[in-house]
């Protein structure tokens, strides 16, 4: 990480230096009716700055320069595209300090997890500047010899991105990383919590040459009243989402109407698996990571932690002691492990999970109650005999809370594991190879980590099952997402 001084004066100045307004055709506008909202510091509760606020027909004149500017983009070649993303690689570096500081300032998290997430964003640029020259196609005779089929890999069109607020830079980057590579020009709606991280980023993106209206960056704090009417509309041709699982099945509905390709990265309820041959010391490690990433805000954190009774003891006392080891504050602050939650909201939503565990006989070993002090802090929090019918068996905890269960034996485990419409991610910690394979096979999920407490690579595909999505980001099959094949049989 970096070393930078964080005073308020250097707050001040980057908040101010940071684009506000719209981003539409390769200009910075303000928005049409002249709106704003405010963006808030989840570390203080004190507003950081107002942005612009679009309206519906800010959205349609951001889909309509998408749209005029997509046959440039297809005609571009593959090089030309490759080029750009790199550019925006290096410029990303390049401006780390104050990409991760402002991450940090309107997300809350720390500022080595902002360093981290400002270093795995670029790679996504740079993973998809790879991919754009190696989209490729066949050449083959027909089996009965009298025609010759040529298949190729065509862009799907404009295309729709909308990401959340935890990964404000990354979860951008996953989408336009491919979208450009492909071919695709898009109007991507960042979070109304994290805006600034993407308003900073299409900056970025035009300083490396990006054309005006490939990428087009529309903030509002009105997102289904304005993103729903360019869903319906017909001219977007791809609809890519990053959020909750009960907000992807209305756009679902909405992107149906004229079939649009989709993908959905939805909800997730992991379970982190520590059996009997674990190596303790590495599953504890993996714990940390799983459940204390972003501060446990995160779709792939640990939110159902199940341990071999055998070890249970051992493995709740390492990890309580470890979390409790955990400095929390601002995340500016130097050595803060442990962040806000982004919003009273959320912070509420993590007080009433625990509550509601407590209330129905569990115990918390360390935490258990939001934190005295400014901002919306809740402190790391173990929990032991988990009640059958406590909440947090099914729903997401999206925040520092470890819930343990013990378990006896691998049938038994695999079925709890399972037991949820989620399956995005689980986590297994064992020494044999044979049940490690054996299990990862078994529960119902799109990504597995074995003996490793993340999964999430730009070189990996990322996604899930059931009712955590559709389609995959990252890896060779991200691109994919935002490619059409076209057959010409050609007679002989």
């Amino acid at each position: 990480m970096a070393e930078q001084t964080i005073t308020a004066e250097r707050e001040s100045s980057l908040i101010e230096a940071v684009p506000k307004q719209l981003f539409i055709n390769g200009e910075w506008v303000d928005a049409e009716n002249q709106a704003t909202f405010d963006v808030i510091d989840p570390s203080t509760g004190k507003v950081l700055c107002a942005v612009a606020d679009a309206s519906v027909d800010d959205g349609w004149s951001a889909l309509k320069a998408a749209e005029a500017a997509q046959p440039g983009l297809a005609a571009m070649s593959p090089r030309e595209r490759a080029t750009i993303l790199m550019r925006a690689f290096e410029l990303m570096h390049e401006r780390k300090d104050d990409l991760a500081l402002l991450m940090t300032l309107e997300m809350g998290k720390p500022l080595t997890d902002s360093y981290a997430e400002v270093s795995y964003a670029a790679e996504f640029f740079r993973h998809f500047a790879e991919e754009a020259t190696r989209i490729s196609g066949s050449y083959q005779t027909a089996p009965a010899g009298n025609a010759r089929f040529l298949v190729t890999k065509q862009p799907v069109g404009p295309s729709i991105l909308i990401t959340p607020w935890n990964f404000p830079l990354a979860m951008g980057t996953r989408k336009l990383g491919p979208a450009i590579a492909a071919g695709c020009t898009s109007v991507l709606k960042p979070a109304e919590l994290t805006p600034l991280s993407m308003l900073a980023l299409a900056d970025i993106l035009r300083e490396a040459g990006l054309p005006a209206g490939a990428a087009n960056i529309l903030v509002t704090s009105t997102s289904g009243k304005v993103m729903e009417p360019l869903i319906r509309s017909g001219i977007a041709r791809k609809l890519s989402f990053t959020g909750s699982t009960p907000v992807g099945r209305k756009l679902l509905e909405q992107a149906s109407e004229h079939v649009l390709r989709t993908s959905m990265e939805l909800g997730g309820n992991a379970g982190f698996v520590v059996f009997e041959d674990a190596d303790l010391d590495a599953a504890v490690a993996g714990a940390m990571l799983a459940k204390m990433r972003n501060t446990g805000e995160a779709c792939t954190a640990a939110n159902r932690i199940f341990v071999h009774r055998s070890v249970m003891d051992d493995f709740a006392s390492r990890l309580s002691a470890e979390m409790e080891k955990l400095p929390m504050g601002r995340g500016v602050e130097d050595g803060v492990r442990v962040g806000p939650m982004i919003d009273a909201k959320q912070l509420d939503k993590v007080d009433s999970l625990v509550t509601d565990a407590l209330e129905g006989g569990a115990k918390a070993l360390i935490g258990g109650k939001p934190a005295d002090r400014e901002g919306f802090f809740y402190p790391p929090t173990v929990l032991t005999d988990i009640p059958d019918n406590a909440r947090m068996r099914q729903e997401e905890i999206f925040g520092p809370v470890a819930p343990l269960t013990p378990f006896d034996t691998e049938a038994e485990v695999i079925d709890l594991i399972n037991a949820t419409e989620y399956g995005l991610v689980n986590y297994i910690y064992t020494e044999s190879l044979r049940r490690g394979i054996r299990v990862a096979e078994a529960v119902e999920s799109g990504m597995v980590g074995l003996n490793q407490g993340a999964v999430s690579n730009p070189a990996a595909p990322f996604g899930g099952i059931k009712e955590s999505g559709l389609g995959r980001e990252g890896g060779d099959t991200g691109i994919e997402e935002f490619l059409e094949t076209k057959y010409i049989g050609i007679a002989m």
